[in-house]
């Protein structure tokens, strides 16, 4: 479990909400993700940080490295995901329990204190504008994750 925020000198655009993709109320670890990474060929888990059903936050891949969690946007950002996202027949979901919520709050409020200009987005809001009206509309999405509004719900961070 992460004891303590770990900073970067990497410049950070956006700080990215993601989901696991995994059953309501299924429990996985960092080195379960990391080993699904790892299997498609990735040299480590993707996201900086992972946060449990219970609300602990877990380091992932350090922050100080580029992540692998949003094509084209790695660079200059830091990815974070929740576990859960879909419900008993896989189809997306708010899973998030209480104690995440909270956890993601707590986290991205930290994060803003090293890196206040990122926007916080979802992974879903770097899909392509397909109809080019300037909103990326859920027809649009490439992907429903993380399966609730990040940018609506984290505006006041």
């Amino acid at each position: 479990m992460l004891k303590t925020l770990k900073h970067t000198r990497r410049r950070i655009d956006y700080l990215v909400m993601h989901c696991t993709a995994t059953r309501e109320g299924q429990h996985i670890t960092v080195d379960q993700i990391r080993k699904w990474h790892t299997n498609k060929g990735w040299s480590d888990i993707g996201y900086h940080y992972v946060i449990y059903l219970d609300g602990s936050i877990h380091e992932g891949r350090p922050v100080t490295r580029i992540g692998a969690h949003v094509r084209g946007y790695n660079k200059h950002s830091i990815g974070i995901t929740y576990v859960g996202g879909v419900d008993h027949n896989l189809a997306p979901k708010d899973t998030r329990t209480p104690e995440q919520k909270i956890a993601i709050e707590r986290l991205l409020k930290s994060l803003k204190c090293y890196h206040p200009k990122a926007k916080i987005l979802g992974h879903r809001d770097f899909s392509p504008d397909k109809n080019n009206n300037g909103i990326i509309e859920p027809f649009e999405w490439m992907k429903a994750c993380p399966c609730y509004d990040a940018i609506t719900e984290h505006q006041n961070i």
